[in-house]
């Protein structure tokens, strides 16, 4: 038996009990007659000691205890004189009367702290070392509760866990695939799932009416902080419902995360359209954990000799409530160049502050744009944001979506200089009634803005069939996104469950009908043996566990994760495959120098 309890486990009730913990050690202090040895499992850490006076030989052997070695402790639970109020297990320590080194370990390439020294690249060399601490198990175990709660959740919903396969067909819409050559097909290729969407509808099909999976996704795309090449969904579908069933229904899956794991009670969860979304906050995804909305200023700034926003098409602002005084000169520079990096793109950034002392040398208002405007056309601009003194206006100009998506990359840099974005506040929003196409000017055809299965709204479905060019741009789709502080943690749609409007879909997104049946002829037929109203919504489980816990990366909320280049740092991969075993795949080698030249 290698321990009696865990590391984290011992209280004061212990006391007198002979005990034996094992794990690895955090660190060593030595004092001369007596040797601490901090002792550290998944569970916590526990003090041990060791006494010269009553061991001599076993003080030694504690005393060349490496970090990191593994090891088993005996001895007896004693109060400490001198407590640790910041570790459960403070009130108490081991006196040891045996030890066994179990395995030695050479130095760690970084500390195992719960705030480390080894960088991101580093600490994903040695994942093994780096998931000893804390903060990265606490993140592991907290994504298990939550797949755990799903789990019990939707089973008592009436929901089936089916799996569905990770070999599949490529399809050309989405992100681009990652793809595996086939041995016994020679020339023809796999490609790893983008999500079980097909595969989903067809088990509606099937007559499956409600199911899940917790399920690998794959997409072979760029990196941020909240994707990864292969990542994780709560993947559901059902057969009969509306929208309002699937709203309702994964509402309530979201409370009982939130209830079950954190111990909050959420209320009911508000709805907006996507184009009340683009005007109030220039976003899909609107954080409304704050206000700063956006206002239109056409009426007040435009035919009063200033051409920067007479010749735009929009002017829109948003209002810092109390930054009048604290926004200086510097932080306002530094705040547009902030706004100018090619990332966003503005060109520029217009501020009016409203002083709270209009007797002051500046008088009601001081403003980038103040020869421009008087003082009673600059409470023009107040008056219309709402504005109050000791607040600051800031505007921008110019084509009406491009300005937008400035705006909100403005809103979000102030609600986190303003340090509107508390943490422990979660905000959820359903957001509704998505444009069910987008048209590409350059391509000059449309694209799905979800994807190709998506059904529009039930008004909008005669209009598909029918419209013309402008009134297609213009459909709406059956689809809904819950965003939670500001990310998009979950879609979905009402899907096309009738082949003559799939097929339609499939023709307005440029697929031939020979190409529509290359692809997804599987699909098309099935919808001719009865296939159900149905719809469905995938969430993100590393995104939403990151949401949860008030953090912006999902790398750490995923065993091994890849870095920005997609690259796993332990095991190196992807790696070249040998010549022999591109052959039996019937791949060919290329040199580099084909590559390079």
């Amino acid at each position: 038996m290698y321990r009696t309890h865990n590391c984290g486990e011992l209280r004061i009730s212990h006391v007198g009990q002979e005990v034996k913990l094992s794990g690895w050690v955090q660190i060593g202090r030595d004092f001369g007659g007596l040797t601490f040895v901090d002792l550290r499992d998944r569970y916590g850490i526990t003090q041990l000691v060791f006494n010269m006076d009553d061991d001599a030989a076993l003080c030694e052997k504690a005393r060349k205890l490496g970090r990191e070695f593994v090891i088993s402790a005996s001895g007896k639970v004693r109060e400490r004189s001198s407590k640790n109020p910041n570790r459960p297990t403070g009130d108490v320590e081991i006196m040891v009367s045996d030890l066994q080194i179990l395995n030695a370990s050479k130095t760690p390439p970084f500390t195992i702290e719960d705030t480390s020294d080894g960088g991101d690249d580093l600490r994903m060399k040695y994942r093994y070392l780096d998931i000893r601490r804390a903060p990265v198990q606490q993140n592991l175990m907290f994504r298990s509760q939550v797949a755990i709660e799903t789990r019990k959740h939707l089973s008592g919903e009436g929901f089936i866990e089916i799996e569905t396969p990770n070999l599949i067909k490529s399809t050309p819409e989405g992100a681009r695939d990652f793809v595996v050559p086939s041995r016994m097909n020679p020339g023809q290729f796999y490609a790893l799932p983008q999500s079980p969407q097909t595969f989903k509808q067809i088990l509606m099909v099937a007559g499956m009416d409600k199911y899940f999976q917790i399920v690998k996704c794959f997409r072979d795309e760029d990196l941020r902080a909240d994707r990864q090449p292969e990542f994780t969904q709560i993947d559901c579908e059902m057969a009969f419902v509306t929208r309002e069933d699937i709203l309702n229904t994964f509402e309530g899956l979201t409370k009982h995360l939130f209830k079950s794991v954190l111990g909050l009670e959420m209320a009911d969860f508000p709805r907006m359209s996507y184009d009340e979304a683009m005007t109030r906050y220039g976003s899909d995804k609107p954080d409304i954990r704050f206000g700063m909305e956006f206002c239109e200023l056409n009426s007040v700034a435009q035919g009063h000799g200033f051409s920067v926003f007479d010749s735009a098409e929009l002017v829109v602002g948003i209002c810092a409530e109390g930054q009048a005084e604290s926004f200086s000169n510097k932080d306002i520079k530094e705040l547009t160049e902030w706004m100018q990096r090619p990332q966003i793109g503005a060109k520029g950034l217009v501020w009016i502050k409203y002083n709270a002392d209009p007797t002051g040398e500046f008088g009601r208002f001081r403003s980038s744009v103040s020869k421009f405007y008087s003082e009673d056309q600059l409470q023009a601009f107040a008056d219309k944001m709402g504005a109050k003194p000791g607040d600051m206006m800031l505007v921008l100009s110019g084509e009406a979506e491009k300005t937008r998506k400035q705006l909100n990359e403005l809103r979000l840099e102030m609600g986190r200089r303003m340090g509107l974005m508390k943490a422990g506040d979660f905000k959820p929003l359903w957001v509704v009634n998505f444009p069910l196409l987008e048209w590409d000017e350059d391509s000059q055809r449309f694209f799905a803005m979800h994807h190709p299965f998506t059904a529009p709204l039930p008004e909008d479905a005669e209009k598909m069939m029918s419209g013309d060019h402008e009134t297609l741009k213009n459909l709406r789709a059956n689809a809904y996104d819950l965003v939670l502080n500001g990310v998009e943690i979950g879609g979905g749609s009402i899907r096309i469950h009738d082949r003559a409007l799939q097929e339609k879909n499939f023709q307005l997104l440029g697929f031939t009908p020979e190409q529509a049946e290359n692809q997804f002829g599987f699909l098309l037929g099935a919808f001719e043996f009865g296939a159900p109203p149905h719809g469905g919504i995938a969430f993100g489980l590393d995104r939403l566990c990151a949401v949860m816990r008030g953090q912006t990366s999902i790398r750490d909320f995923i065993a091994f994760p890849k870095n920005n280049m997609g690259r796993d740092m332990m095991i190196d991969a992807p790696d070249a495959l040998d010549e022999a075993q591109l052959t039996e795949l019937n791949l060919k080698v290329v040199a580099k120098s084909q590559i390079t030249g």
